[in-house]
């Protein structure tokens, strides 16, 4: 089961001729989940093939113009194409007036439902194969993190165990798989353990922009395989990133590296750098966390399932 991330804006403020503003896409089993919708957004789902009716869910970090302008247009391209189910949408608490006031004063043509709902602190979706959990940040307007999380996965099938056991193929086989009990005709009950290796860890991406530097987002994003964050600044505009409420390279970094994650991925950059000028940001990173890469529009990362 493939899970990808795509980073589909990486500007923060204001866009740029090659840096669209802030946005990432989860694309897990043909599923999409939209993170923020900065201006641009469109234009990168386009130029990497993916397919909007495909999203299903989106989360808006907070109110500030930078992560919400892409919005309206979205809203309006999922009506272009036959789409049957609803669009759930987790934000700020002004976010669905935000989106009623679009939709009202553009008129919006709108053929599907579209709910919103509050990003509370807590496990916004729980289903069978994972979590979404938001979580709060620190910045000039309510902001969330979010982390998207797997559930444990059975563990391997030993099929030579389940013969050597008397249990023929078939359904019985299926539902040792599925983690029940089974009983046999000789009245032996045989429990999953008996043909199943352990359970196999899932995968975990966490979202952070924008916020100050906290020491308590390690604990949320902890042992993630990929943990996007915002680092807008180098680490000699600490200052500044503290007055406007966000985050230097290297405070990610140290993030990173106190949650022991796999990967750290720095986005969100001031328009004060240009793209030579990013790798200042990289190099603080790197000095604190070496596994840092500086993500660029349209960037896919892969996260491979593990065991």
């Amino acid at each position: 089961m493939n899970f990808e991330v795509f980073a589909l804006g990486t500007s923060g403020m204001m866009p740029l001729p090659n840096r669209f503003l802030t946005s990432a896409m989860v694309r897990r089993d043909g599923d999409l989940f939209l993170f923020d919708c900065g201006e641009g957004t469109q234009i990168s789902l386009k130029m990497l093939n993916l397919k909007w009716k495909k999203i299903n869910t989106i989360f808006i970090s907070h109110m500030h113009a930078d992560h919400v302008t892409g919005l309206p247009g979205i809203l309006m391209l999922s009506s272009q194409v036959d789409r049957d189910d609803p669009l759930t949408i987790y934000g700020p608490p002004r976010l669905k007036e935000y989106i009623d006031a679009n939709r009202r004063i553009l008129d919006m043509y709108i053929n599907y439902e579209i709910i919103v709902k509050v990003a509370h602190p807590g496990i916004l979706i729980d289903n069978d194969e994972f979590t979404v959990s938001a979580f709060p940040l620190a910045h000039t307007k309510p902001c969330t993190g979010f982390v998207m999380e797997e559930k444990l996965r059975p563990g391997e099938f030993h099929p030579e165990l389940a013969s050597g056991l008397g249990i023929p193929m078939g359904p019985l086989w299926g539902k040792l798989q599925k983690g029940f009990s089974v009983t046999l005709d000789d009245g032996r009950v045989i429990q999953p353990s008996a043909v199943m290796g352990e359970a196999r860890e899932g995968r975990k991406f966490s979202f952070v922009t924008d916020s100050q530097y906290l020491p308590s987002i390690a604990t949320h994003v902890r042992g993630s395989d990929l943990f996007i964050c915002e680092g807008m600044f180098a680490s000699d505009m600490e200052a500044t990133a503290q007055e406007k409420m966000h985050m230097t390279a290297g405070q990610a970094a140290q993030i990173a590296l106190d949650a022991e994650v796999k990967k750290l991925a720095l986005i969100h950059y001031s328009p004060r750098y240009n793209d030579w000028e990013l790798k200042f940001l990289a190099e603080d990173a790197q000095k604190i966390f070496p596994n840092t890469v500086l993500t660029r529009d349209r960037m896919r990362f892969d996260i491979p399932q593990k065991n």
